[in-house]
Formats: structure tokens, C-alpha cells, sequence
């Protein structure tokens, strides 16, 4: 399945970066670079919708793409050093 969720990618103090979810609170994960980050965010999301299923809760509808045909929209904000 295919889910649309809004991805918040905080810069560390000590390098690297946190990808977080406002949609999601359960989505955390790190990577040493932004792209290393984001790239993990595929094995977070499946572990918060396997929990989500152990739980017998349903995603937020939000997070569901259920029509595939729309093209999807989103946003990506990048900051220089």
C-alpha cells in the first residue's frame, strides 16, 4: 500500500538528521545524512503500521492514498549551509 505522510527533517547539533511525522507521532528514525534519513523512513513506516495492526487501530486517513490515479503533491524544504 501506498501512504502520504508529512515528514519534518531536523538537522542535529551533532550532525546528521531526525525524521519525524506531525501524522505519525510513532515515526521516528536518524540517518547521517538528509538523504541517508529519508531513505530510513520506508523501514519506520513499517514498523508504526505493524504496530498500528497489532493494536487493531486504523491509520489516520490522512496517511491512506487510496487513489492511486491523482498524482501526488508534496513539499520539500531544504536549507543551504
Amino acid at each position: 500500500m501506498q501512504y502520504k505522510i508529512p515528514l519534518v527533517l531536523s538537522p542535529q547539533p551533532e550532525g546528521g538528521f531526525t525524521v519525524t511525522s506531525p501524522l505519525l507521532p510513532e515515526l521516528v528514525t536518524e540517518g547521517d545524512s538528509a538523504e541517508e534519513a529519508l531513505d530510513n523512513v520506508k523501514d519506520a513506516l513499517a514498523a508504526v503500521v505493524e504496530v498500528y495492526q497489532d493494536l487493531g487501530r486504523p491509520l489516520p486517513r490522512d496517511a491512506q492514498v487510496l487513489d492511486l490515479s491523482v498524482p501526488l503533491q508534496f513539499e520539500t524544504v531544504m536549507t543551504a549551509p
